[in-house]
Parts: C-alpha cells; sequence; structure tokens
C-alpha cells in the first residue's frame, strides 16, 4: 500500500510564487510511487506545467546521456550452439560407366546434419544442384523464356545440350508432356526414345517427368526405366494417388531393379509426405527416395512453401526418420505467377527482368529451408541463384557495395 502523508495544500495566486511552489512539490513527490489529486482544480493563462516521473538522475549503473547517441553501442554476437542427431540421407544421381550407367559425372545430394546457413562451424556437405528443364514437344513459354531457347525448342537432345553447354545445368529434366492422355496421349516406348536421345545428347543426371496422369505415369516411368537400366535416373514423380490406381509398387519395383531414384510428390502437408515414404520403404532403400513438398510461387503461398519445407527439415534433423531425404523444388512454378510473365511494365517495370527475379526469389527463399535440387528455367536465375550461394559459403564474404540502395530501388 502507498504510503499516506498528511494533507498538504499549495496555493499559488502570483507568477512569482510559481518556482516555490514547484519546489515544494517536487519534495512532496520525493521517493514516491504513487500521486493522487483530490478536489483538484487549476485556473491557468500561458502556463506549463510539469510533474517528472521519476528521478531525474540516471538509472544506478547506467551513465547519464548528456546528448542524443550518434552510434550504436559496440557489442560481442555469441550464436547459440546447437547439435542435432538427425541426418539427412544421402542419395546418388546419375552412373558412370564404372557405376552400370554412361555418365560423364554423377551427383549426390543430401548428408546435411544442420539447418542451412546457420551456422560457420556447419557448412553444407555439399552445394544444391540446379536443373535446367527440357520438353518433349513444343509448349508455350513467356516471352523472356522463349527467347533463350526458340531455336531447339523442337529438339529435346538439342536442348539439353546448350542448357549443358552454355547455361552450366549440373542436371537435366526431360517433361514427358506429350504423354498425357489429354494432349498427345505418345506411347511408353516414344518417351522412351526420347530420353534415350537426351542420355546420348549430354553426360548428366536425368530427371525424368510425366504427365501427372497415375496410370499413364506408371507405363512411361516402366518403359523408360528399363530402357535406361543403371543410368540411375530421378522418376518425378510418384504420389499417394497412385496407390489407388495400384501403380505405386509398379513404379518403385521398376525403379529398384533398374537402379533408378524416386520422387515423391504431396502438396504442402507433411503427414501426407510421412505416409508416402512410409509406402515407399516397402520397396526402396532410404537412398533411393527424394522429396517434392511443392513450391508455390510468390504472392500465391511461397510463404507456406517455405514453412512446409523448412518444418520437414528441422524435424529430420531432430531425429523423425520418415522425413530424412533430401528435397527438391520446381522453383519453375513461379513462371505460373501472371505478375512475372504479364505485360504490366508501368506498374511493375520490364518482364526481361521481372519474371527471372520472381523465379530467382523463389529459389532463394526454399534455399534458406535445406533445399537439395533446384528445376529451373531462366539463365539469369540459376547465374544468380550460384552465385548468392557461392557468396554465403565464403566465411567472411564482404557486403557489396549499395546494397541498401539496391533494396530500396523501384524496377
Amino acid at each position: 500500500m502507498p504510503e499516506k502523508n498528511p494533507r498538504k495544500d499549495i496555493h499559488i495566486y502570483e507568477p512569482q510564487e510559481g518556482q516555490e511552489a514547484i519546489s515544494r512539490l517536487l519534495a512532496l513527490l520525493s521517493g514516491k510511487e504513487r500521486l493522487e489529486l483530490e478536489n483538484f482544480s487549476m485556473e491557468v493563462g500561458n502556463f506549463e506545467f510539469w510533474i517528472p516521473t521519476g528521478s531525474p538522475a540516471a538509472p544506478q549503473g547506467l551513465p547519464a546521456v548528456s546528448q542524443k547517441p550518434t552510434a550504436l553501442l559496440a557489442e560481442t554476437f555469441f550464436p547459440h550452439k546447437e547439435e542435432f542427431v538427425g541426418r539427412i540421407h544421402e542419395v546418388n544421381l546419375g552412373a558412370t560407366k564404372a557405376g552400370g550407367g554412361s555418365r560423364g559425372k554423377t551427383l549426390v545430394i543430401g548428408g546435411s546434419t544442420y539447418p542451412p546457413f546457420v551456422s560457420a562451424d556447419h557448412p553444407a556437405p555439399r552445394p544444391p544442384v540446379f536443373a535446367l528443364d527440357v520438353f518433349d514437344m513444343e509448349t508455350q513459354l513467356p516471352r523472356v523464356l522463349m527467347e533463350n531457347v526458340k531455336d531447339v525448342i523442337s529438339d529435346p537432345a538439342e536442348w539439353a545440350k546448350m542448357n549443358v553447354k552454355k547455361y552450366g545445368a549440373d542436371m537435366i529434366t526431360v517433361h514427358l508432356m506429350s504423354t498425357d492422355p489429354l494432349i498427345r496421349d505418345a506411347s511408353p516406348e516414344a518417351a522412351a526414345k526420347t530420353v534415350e536421345e537426351v542420355l546420348q545428347a549430354v553426360d548428366v543426371p536425368l530427371i525424368i517427368g510425366g504427365c501427372g496422369d497415375p496410370k499413364k505415369d506408371a507405363q512411361v516411368f516402366t518403359k523408360v526405366s528399363e530402357v535406361a537400366d543403371g543410368e540411375r535416373l530421378l522418376l518425378n514423380s510418384v504420389t499417394l494417388g497412385m496407390t489407388e490406381t495400384k501403380t505405386l509398387d509398379v513404379v518403385a519395383r521398376s525403379a529398384k531393379e533398374h537402379n533408378h531414384a524416386v520422387l515423391g510428390f504431396t502438396g504442402l502437408e507433411l503427414n501426407k509426405a510421412k505416409e508416402l515414404n512410409r509406402r515407399l520403404y516397402e520397396y526402396l532403400p532410404h537412398e533411393d527416395i527424394v522429396m517434392d513438398l511443392t513450391t508455390v510461387a510468390l504472392g500465391y503461398g511461397l510463404e507456406y512453401s517455405f514453412t512446409i519445407h523448412e518444418r520437414a527439415r528441422h524435424a529430420a534433423l531432430m531425429g523423425d526418420t520418415e522425413l530424412q531425404h533430401p528435397t527438391i523444388s520446381a522453383s519453375t512454378n513461379a513462371w505460373a505467377a501472371r505478375e512475372a510473365w504479364m505485360k504490366m511494365d508501368k506498374k511493375y517495370g520490364s518482364r526481361g527482368l521481372r519474371g527471372p527475379l520472381w523465379e530467382t526469389i523463389n529459389a532463394l527463399t526454399l534455399l534458406l529451408a535445406g533445399v537439395d535440387i533446384f528445376m529451373m528455367m531462366h539463365p539469369a536465375a540459376i547465374r544468380t541463384c550460384k552465385d548468392t550461394i557461392r557468396m554465403f559459403a565464403e566465411k567472411d564474404a564482404p557486403v557489396p557495395d549499395g546494397i541498401a540502395r539496391w533494396a530500396t530501388m523501384k524496377i
């Protein structure tokens, strides 16, 4: 309870009495935490009345501030040290002649034991890899993409060769769109022939994308697995929907028989991802499984994709064995956002810059969540991502000049 003091009246009738009255008031307030006014009235003209809320002296242990600070206080940051019990499985993609394939080089993804880019004492075991897309039939693309591939768009093998030699792709994704029953309904044999041609044109590992129809994809993946026996392809993708058509086991058995890896696709739901992985464990070792948790474009839910990927990676590192698999991001989904390609130059700037930026932001966002493979389309987006990764990997990388201006500039 506040201390009760005897009633003390203060009357001020003349201006010259003001200073004395203020001194008396300060004496009354000294050491008190609470002030109660009863029957209070005041008639003033041009008058300033100030009641201090505490002692004018500086708090104990802190120097008195005589002027506005001109710089931040120097302080040392000691990062929290944390160890994780889990580890992401390593998956080998591509096989050289010694391994039963024909690739000039192979890739290993996974192996992480720590969240990405958090601690210089726990660098990633290897950088992410980048795959550029190739389609097995001519398709409509935004103009800024078409400019790079218009001369090879009707020839998947030449398209793949250009992506590797000119744009530095680590892998090639072959999208077998023509096999879609609602488009051309191309046969599994025709699809396998396209894959053979691409294998002969480049010596990097391949990702083989289906059309999304569970029954047709099962037929295509089975044939492609057989024709590319030993090449260690990544089959993109298997889904829980294949269990309803009883084709999941067909694809998984074929991948196992011919030494390929599979990509399990689920839509932004970790419980579904875990369920799909459990079903795949019946046929494949953990080292043959990669997860696609879904990538949504900037402006259409990218933050949710990031959250799902980050949760999956942290859960895996903390010991969830059903999520300890490398992940992939279809960053090309950025081109599904109208802001990436529509003619809105007056409002959003040039499409020639806007589209690649949209794809780059998609990839860099999920890079921070630990994604191991990026499927992309624009060469400038890949180049920017690779440069950023190299900068992150440098322990004392200099901050680029003008970065504050860049962050606030308008396109």
